[in-house]
């Protein structure tokens, strides 16, 4: 079994450098401050004026959010890594840039709103690095389903957040509105290349873990 990965474009990427380039990874989706390709999305209407406990509600949601993002990363790259096929690994990095764009408009929202990313982020990169990496060895069919699952779950959080931003806020809205239609999307792509159902009991781990995190970073 060879241990190099050759991309699409013909580049032939061996374990040692798919290993550096996933910590170069890891360290700029923690650490650094994130470029989005696309503009951040603009409400139809201005924001009402925020109270302070309307800004801190704001705040937290928007940090559980990023930190999903932060989490869509690592799985995007644990998932890419451990595929075999290079247009699996294209469509999980094209994936990874969308990802990216919610990673810049979820940190630029917080910056507005007085909040900051979570204490945490280098742990629930880690986490779902670490998660992603086990999906992908048990197959794409797995891994594809994998993304499946976790991109509804997320659609359904990003729903409920509809439901707790504070009305005036029309600004968190139309990014978390956007975000929910994009990882839809992500969702239908792996369903299309053939993602497989998950047991029941596999998705409901994967509710525990994500209620714990959301949990956790919406104070952390």
């Amino acid at each position: 079994m060879s241990s190099s990965h050759i991309a699409p474009s013909g580049v032939q990427h061996s374990a040692i450098d798919r290993l550096l380039i996933s910590l170069d990874s890891a360290v700029r989706t923690v650490w650094a401050d994130h470029a989005a390709a696309r503009p951040c999305p603009k409400a139809p209407v201005e924001d009402q004026v925020l109270t302070d406990q309307d800004k801190r509600e704001a705040a937290a949601l928007m940090r559980v959010n990023h930190v999903g993002e932060v989490c869509a990363q690592a799985l995007y790259a644990s998932q890419a890594w451990g595929t075999k096929d290079p247009y699996l690994k294209a469509q999980f990095d094209a994936a990874a840039r969308e990802e990216t764009d919610h990673l810049a408009w979820t940190e630029q929202r917080l910056r507005e709103l007085g909040g900051r990313t979570s204490l945490l982020n280098p742990l629930w990169y880690a986490g779902a690095f670490g998660i992603g990496l086990l999906a992908a060895r048990a197959g794409d069919k797995i891994s594809l389903g994998f993304v499946v699952e976790t991109e509804r779950q997320v659609e359904h959080h990003l729903n409920s957040h509809m439901d707790k931003l504070p009305q005036g806020d029309q600004s968190s809205r139309a990014i978390v509105a956007q975000m929910r239609d994009d990882e839809v999307a992500h969702a239908n792509a792996a369903l299309k290349a053939g993602g497989a159902e998950l047991p029941a009991p596999v998705r409901g781990l994967m509710r525990l873990a994500a209620k714990v995190m959301t949990t956790t970073a919406h104070y952390i």
